[in-house]
């Protein structure tokens, strides 16, 4: 039996880091562009049969190596789990909306950004995206289950107009109209606090730390570093932007080796 896209994805992908390439590097490398070698590690594109042959001669495998039913990368030990991960069976990354959950990180959010005067609609779902898809970085959990799509203008979590519409008329956020640097603008004002019994201190943690990196962002400032984050950057525009590319993130935008290093 062949294999899957996604069994030989995560094999180049192993191999890659046994050679200690970045994603950039290796797609370098092979002529590809980076979000082209994302796809494949993920499984979602296939890789035909000149490609593995460049493949094979940049990484130093051979086809039959790659192609066996027991592949190991050369030179994998066990002091390298994090290739080991790439191993394990796929963990199924469909976002599941927990909307309670949402309206409390969305409350949490605005009790500690809504006074500044750059968090406006704009920065506020960026903060809210990076929390998502921090939080299932680093504990491969989501926080909210919230989608989101890449749209021109940003990704904007599932269901924000509906969401943000119950929550006004149940009196829990009021929105005001603007000017901020002599443009429109849309804010949102907590009236009552976030539910703290509804919220992890691990999900508090990760959204403690959006907020203090980016919360004092303009709305330029955080498009643009939003725009180079690999799930952003490697997703066609209009579509669903999946969770599991947060684990493809690499320095400074991994929040995880960070988070090791720390502790």
């Amino acid at each position: 039996m062949g294999l899957t896209q996604l069994e030989l994805g995560r094999r180049l992908a192993a191999s890659r880091k046994v050679k200690g390439l970045s994603q950039e590097e290796l797609a370098i490398e092979v002529g590809l562009s980076r979000s082209s070698l994302a796809q494949i590690e993920l499984g979602n594109r296939g890789v035909d049969a000149l490609e593995l042959q460049v493949f094979a001669r940049v990484l130093g495998f051979s086809l039959d190596a790659i192609m066996a039913a027991e592949f190991e990368p050369l030179f994998l030990t066990v002091e390298e789990p994090e290739i080991a991960e790439l191993y394990v069976p796929e963990r199924i990354a469909k976002p599941v909306f927990q909307l309670e959950k949402f309206k409390n990180v969305l409350l949490y959010f605005l009790e500690h950004c809504a006074g500044k005067p750059n968090v406006g609609e704009a920065v506020l779902y960026r903060l809210l995206y990076f929390a998502d898809f921090n939080y299932y970085e680093i504990y491969e959990e989501q926080l909210t289950g919230a989608s989101y799509r890449k749209l021109p203008f940003g990704p904007v979590p599932q269901k924000m107009d509906a969401v943000l519409h119950q929550m006004m008329t149940d009196g829990l956020v009021e929105r005001i109209k603007t000017i901020y640097h002599g443009f429109p603008q849309t804010r949102y004002l907590p009236l009552v606090k976030a539910d703290l019994s509804q919220l992890k201190a691990s999900e508090k943690q990760v959204m403690d730390g959006v907020i203090q990196q980016m919360s004092d962002w303009s709305a330029k400032t955080i498009s643009d570093y939003l725009h180079h984050d690999l799930p952003w950057e490697v997703t066609e525009e209009g579509k669903e932007i999946q969770y599991e590319l947060a684990l493809y993130r690499e320095i400074p935008y991994s929040v995880r080796n960070h988070w090791n290093e720390e502790e």
